[in-house]
């Protein structure tokens, strides 16, 4: 199986660069659950030809930058914002399953014409989870870790998804799409001491993976 991974943006003025970069707890974690992970770089546009010629079976939109139309962004990356809109687009028409990971499932919210609100106190912290009935994880998560500045309120999740968990000051912390294999976490589980239940849970619903 092959994994398309999006990748965050750093600007390095100083040597004239933007580069795209990915965390390497990602291959690892992919490996191990049998995947083989295809960085992809953040194109200004889809290639659709591309991306069928490299036979990607799914993808995940991984952490990182701000989505450049949110009020105080700070991290912008709007060359990401355009690929990813675009992948999107191409995984809805051929539906691959995607799995959205923090900036992922916030990107996912914002092309679906969901709000994001800026919080305080969701960054390098932990946040315990209220799960709606019958979770897409068995076991599912009671306490994950948190890396974001924007969150999904409950009260304007996007219509095309369904909430999964929540925390107690009312943001979203996971969600499935209504009609597409997707899922969003906000939550990064190549940081987690078990980093690969999420990604085993998802490879072995969508993509009829043993998980094991």
């Amino acid at each position: 199986m092959r994994v398309g991974l999006t990748q965050r943006v750093e600007d390095l003025p100083g040597i004239g660069e933007r580069r795209d970069c990915l965390d390497q707890r990602w291959s690892l974690l992919l490996e191990d659950v049998g995947a083989a992970a295809i960085p992809l770089p953040n194109l200004h546009r889809v290639d659709a030809a591309y991306l069928d010629r490299i036979g990607i079976d799914a993808v995940i939109l991984t952490g990182g930058n701000d989505i450049a139309a949110l009020p105080g962004s700070t991290k912008p990356a709007p060359e990401r914002d355009a690929f990813e809109k675009g992948l999107l687009d191409y995984c809805a028409a051929r539906r691959l399953p995607v799995l959205g990971i923090c900036r992922g499932m916030q990107f996912m919210q914002h092309v679906s014409g969901g709000p994001l609100v800026r919080v305080e106190g969701h960054v390098a912290t932990e946040h315990r989870l209220i799960w709606a009935p019958a979770p897409p994880l068995d076991p599912a998560p009671e306490v994950v870790n948190s890396y974001h500045d924007y969150a999904l309120p409950r009260s304007g999740l996007a219509a095309d998804f369904n909430e999964l968990a929540w925390t107690e000051d009312g943001t979203v912390e996971a969600f499935r799409h209504k009609t597409l294999p997707w899922i969003g976490i906000m939550w990064h589980p190549e940081r987690e001491t078990n980093p690969n239940l999420a990604v085993r849970q998802w490879m072995a619903r969508h993509l009829g993976k043993s998980g094991t």
